[in-house]
Order: C-alpha cells, then structure tokens, then sequence
C-alpha cells in the first residue's frame, strides 16, 4: 500500500523537478545559501507537485486502463478507492502551498497555485482529451520548479525567472514527443489527441525543432545577464546543438522508435547536466 501511495506522487518526475527547483534556488543564491529556506521550498514545492500528480492519476484512472504504460496503476487496477486517492492528493497540495506562502514567501506560493492549476485544470481536464496543444500549454506547469525555488530567494519575478521559466518551458515538448513518439498506438488507444495521434510522427519531429533551437538562445541569455559563466555557457552551447543535430537527424530516421528513444534519453541528460552546470557555474561565488 505504501509503495502505491508514492508511486500515486510519480517520484520520478518529482526528482526531476525538485533537482530544478533547487537549481533556480541557487542561481538566486549567488552561493550565499539559506539552508532552511532552501528545505521549506523544496518539501513544499514537492508536496505540490505531488498532489498534481495525484489529482492526476485519479483524473485519468479509467484512460489509465487503456495503455500498456499505465494500466497497471493503482487505481486502474482497484487497489486504492478512488475517493481516497483524491483526499490524499488535496491533503498533499495543502500542506505544500501552505508551507510555500508561510515559510517561503508570496510570490512562490502563488506560482506554485499556478502550476497546480495549470496542470490539473488546464492540462489534465481540458487540454489532454481535447488538443494536441496539450503538451506544450501544459508544459507551463511544467516549467514552475526552477521560478519558484528563484523566487524564494529573491521574492520577485524578474529576468533570471522569465530564463529559467523559458528554459523548462522549452524544454518539455520535444522531450515528452519523444515518448509519446514510442507509444504513440497506446494513447490512440486511450484516445488521447498527442501530437504524433493526431499530426502524425513526421510532423511531430518538425515541431520539436524550434523548441529546441530556442534552447540555444535560452543559455546565452542565462550568460548574459550574469548568472552564469563560461563554463556554463560553453557546455549548454554543446548540449543545445548536439539535441538540435539529433532531431534533424530524426527527420530521415528509418527506425522512429530507436530514434525516439536516444532522443528521449538525451533530452534527460541535457536537463541534468545543464541544472548541475548551471549550480557549478553561478556567478557570485564568495
């Protein structure tokens, strides 16, 4: 039981997330880390993800039967009430946002209701069943953790928060098309209009272009204003157009699911080590 309730939370894409979270946080910082503050946001900025995620799997229990990936979840397969799961996620939200507003400040309680809201309002009830714009207007949600953890430290949106949100933002498409790329009959299935159901994988593959050309522009941008060095600017040069030149390649690719999956695997490794970069290289050491 326990196991179903964190599975519920989808950890992985937590991690993920919280790792942002706490990359925005010490872009901030300037090396000057306020340990406490820095746990309050990111326990609270998890507990909120968490309860989107629940809200979420409670919302698409009876889609979640139609897909391979999915079928097997707890509530697909009637080994937690439905009911249950929902208080369990509006309990997790209210802890989190509270924990955000009280012990973090205004601005990161606020775009964490944003991202709540986006996720579970605009994404998973209207956008998933509705439009191939799904992915990217959800990606909003998507792209809160590394504002919020910018936010916490210094209390307002400004130009480091608009990089770090364009650089999540951006980011998100191409690398959940690459999935979706892979799986592409299991949510024709379950009736979800992706992209790659609905456009077709060819078209799919064009789209993710300017998504990531953007990226490259995002890095400099983080450089130029000062919040990183050239360390960091030299490895996201790299690793935008070592992406950008993989997903062209896709467009002649013979094998779309061997290409879909190294796609997939660096779109993750680009996000990790641009964060990890990004933490080693802020500016303001000392």
């Amino acid at each position: 039981m326990l196991k179903d309730y964190v599975a519920l939370t989808k950890p992985g894409i937590i991690r993920l997330n919280a790792f942002a979270a706490f990359g925005g946080f010490w872009v901030a910082s300037k090396w000057h880390i306020d340990l406490l503050l820095l746990v309050y946001m990111l326990i609270g900025s998890a507990l909120t993800m968490a309860s989107a995620c629940v809200i979420n799997n409670y919302w698409d229990r009876e889609l979640d039967k139609k897909m391979e990936r999915t079928k097997n979840r707890a509530l697909p397969t009637n080994r937690m009430k439905p009911t249950g799961v929902l208080i369990y996620g509006i309990v997790l939200g209210v802890i989190g946002i509270t924990m955000l507003f009280v012990l973090v400040n205004k601005p990161s309680g606020w775009l964490g209701l944003l991202g709540m809201f986006v996720y579970i309002v605009v994404y998973t009830m209207w956008l998933k069943r509705t439009s191939t714009w799904s992915t990217s207007i959800g990606g909003v949600s998507g792209a809160m953790p590394p504002v919020i953890g910018y936010c916490a430290v210094t209390g307002h949106v400004d130009a480091g928060a608009w990089i770090l949100f364009a650089l999540l933002f951006l980011w998100q498409p191409a690398h959940f098309w690459s999935l979706a790329i892979r799986r592409v009959e299991e949510y024709r299935a379950a009736g979800y209009p992706l992209l790659p159901v609905v456009k077709g994988i060819g078209r799919t593959k064009l789209q993710m272009i300017p998504y990531i050309l953007l990226l490259i522009p995002t890095g400099i941008l983080m450089f130029t204003y000062d919040y990183v060095g050239y360390f960091f600017l030299v490895i996201s040069l790299i690793g935008g157009v070592l992406w950008l030149v993989h997903t062209l390649m896709g467009l002649k690719a013979k094998d779309d699911d061997k290409w879909a999956k190294t796609n997939f695997i660096i779109s993750i490794n680009y996000l990790m080590v641009v964060f990890f970069v990004m933490v080693l290289d802020t500016n303001g050491i000392g």
